[in-house]
């Protein structure tokens, strides 16, 4: 018997998925699903998102003061 923490629907993957084996610590696993106080898959989605995010946001720092703006500061707080 499968138990689920979530209801089946919601259970069910609406993009495209793959199906992966990972050999991760017992410690790893257990620290991180009570911080996400979720199950191991949406624990490990959680963790490959904040991955994505993280790497976004280090895109985005590379291009500080690389971008050229047309805008006035001033005009646009109404001074």
């Amino acid at each position: 018997m499968i138990q689920q923490s979530m209801p089946y629907h919601e259970a069910m993957p609406t993009e495209k998925t793959q199906k992966v084996t990972v050999i991760l610590p017992v410690e790893l696993i257990r620290k991180a699903t009570r911080a996400s106080k979720s199950g191991l898959t949406p624990t490990i989605r959680q963790g490959l998102e904040s991955l994505v995010t993280a790497d976004a946001y280090r895109q985005l720092r590379q291009l500080r003061g690389k971008q050229k703006f047309t805008i006035d500061l001033k005009r646009l707080r109404g001074h």
